[in-house]
């Protein structure tokens, strides 16, 4: 009773904090925007020749703008401090987190069969909502093609975007699954590599018998002091929300909404009809009381939609989906995996964003052509979860596989952080789901 009691008071201090960043953001960004330093009004009083004043007065209004930008990229970089502090805190737990509760539940599975039929459980139920994520995000795009409806600016041609297009291959996929050092994966946070590290020492320390008992009991231990530190961790939370929210309203502002509404209508309607239909579809053949499991897990949601993180939801939702009933064994096996693997909200914007550009350039993409996009990022976007806006990676590549301008991506920058929000919600959404299906396959009941 007292940690419910407790966890509704984050939840409520949270969305506090979210308004109150909105309501610092605009006023902040209204303020800049009414001081705003703008010269070339000047020059279009002055009498001259037409074509001068255009031109002078076009290299000022270049120039006011870069300032502006400037400006709010620098008042904005205040308050994004708080989020950082708080996303640094959340990142130094989750090596260690992960790490102890994945030993922990592999241990507790006990042996390489047992690991095996767990783990083609969870990757095939992770590829079929995947290929789900991919279509439904095509489907979406095609069918109320925002790209067309909208009529937006396109930049100018070769405009750099500061996203760089990582095309994964066999030997990039390798290299970052399999570990060559535990230490340097988790000083840079890589799941993947602490997960392949895990799967063979918690496997060893089981069958070792006695000898392995007093080091499973030392990760037990671990595990039990990494919840408690991300208990404390998150009394932060409120800060670090207030802090993000208030930086992309400074910087982005609010009017930029205006000319985006019809995208974000269409993408956050697709991400609901993902969370509400398909998730429920298959929380409902697997027999999972859906709507108890969102009520369970609706403190990193929050989390992670309010600081567009997947990743600072992680700690709370092993500790969520342990509550709500799941075992160890499948909540520290399945979640971790997920986050690279299963991550639907970004999956599902990859597909939908790449055609949207495409749209936008009047480009037709055929149908045996998304149907090729959708393969390809059926394999390209699993283990990019350590990567820095990694669905941006990632459509950057799509693009320039199918030559749409790489410019393109700057038609989404405005609203990415927006949509990220959602996108995360998302994912911790599906990853949860995902554990509690492969723990009904595994025939627990909760």
């Amino acid at each position: 009773m007292k940690e419910k009691k407790k966890s509704g008071r984050l939840i409520i201090w949270i969305v506090v904090a979210m308004f109150l960043g909105l309501i610092t953001g605009y006023v902040i960004n209204t303020g800049l925007t009414k001081n705003r330093y703008k010269p070339s009004e000047s020059v279009a009083s002055v009498n001259s020749q037409p074509e001068v004043k255009q031109a002078v007065t076009k290299a000022l209004v270049s120039y006011e703008n870069k300032i502006f930008k400037e400006q709010k990229k620098k008042t904005a970089s205040y308050f994004s401090i708080l989020s950082d502090i708080f996303l640094h805190l959340i990142k130094m737990i989750i090596a260690p987190l992960v790490l102890a509760v994945l030993i922990m539940g592999v241990a507790k599975v006990g042996d390489f069969k047992s690991v095996g039929r767990i783990g083609l459980k969870t990757m095939i139920y992770f590829t079929t909502a995947t290929l789900i994520a991919l279509a439904l995000g095509l489907v979406l795009v095609n069918l109320f093609e925002p790209g067309k409806v909208m009529h937006l600016d396109l930049p100018e041609a070769n405009a750099s975007t500061g996203i760089k297009a990582n095309a994964q291959d066999a030997k990039n996929f390798i290299d970052h699954v399999i570990p060559e050092s535990l230490i340097r994966s988790m000083a840079a946070n890589d799941i993947l590599p602490i997960v392949i590290f895990a799967l063979f020492f918690g496997i060893a320390a089981a069958s070792v018998g006695e000898y392995g008992k007093p080091i499973i009991r030392a990760f037990d231990s671990l595990s039990h002091v990494m919840f408690k530190v991300t208990n404390y961790v998150m009394n932060f939370a409120p800060i670090g929300v207030f802090g993000a929210i208030t930086a992309v309203v400074i910087q982005q502002g609010l009017d930029v909404l205006s000319g985006y509404v019809y995208l974000i209508a269409c993408f956050f309607g697709g991400l609901l009809f993902f969370v509400f239909a398909v998730l429920f579809a298959i929380a409902t053949v697997f027999k999972v009381n859906y709507i108890r499991l969102l009520k369970d897990i609706k403190e990193p949601i929050l989390l992670a939609f309010s600081t567009a993180s997947s990743e600072s939801a992680m700690p709370k939702t092993i500790e969520a989906l342990e509550k709500h009933g799941i075992s160890n064994r499948i909540v520290s096996f399945v979640l971790p995996l997920g986050y690279s693997f299963n991550l639907d909200g970004s999956i599902m914007y990859m597909t939908f964003a790449t055609v949207f550009i495409a749209q936008s350039y009047g480009m037709d993409i055929s149908t045996a052509d998304q149907i090729k996009m959708m393969l390809i990022l059926l394999v390209t976007s699993k283990g990019m979860a350590g990567v820095p806006r990694a669905s941006l990676v990632v459509i950057a590549g799509m693009l320039s596989m199918f030559n749409i301008p790489g410019e393109g991506l700057l038609l989404l920058l405005a609203v990415d952080q927006l949509l990220d929000m959602g996108r995360s919600a998302t994912n911790v959404i599906g990853n949860a789901v995902a554990s509690a299906v492969v723990a009904k396959l595994e025939g627990e009941k909760f």
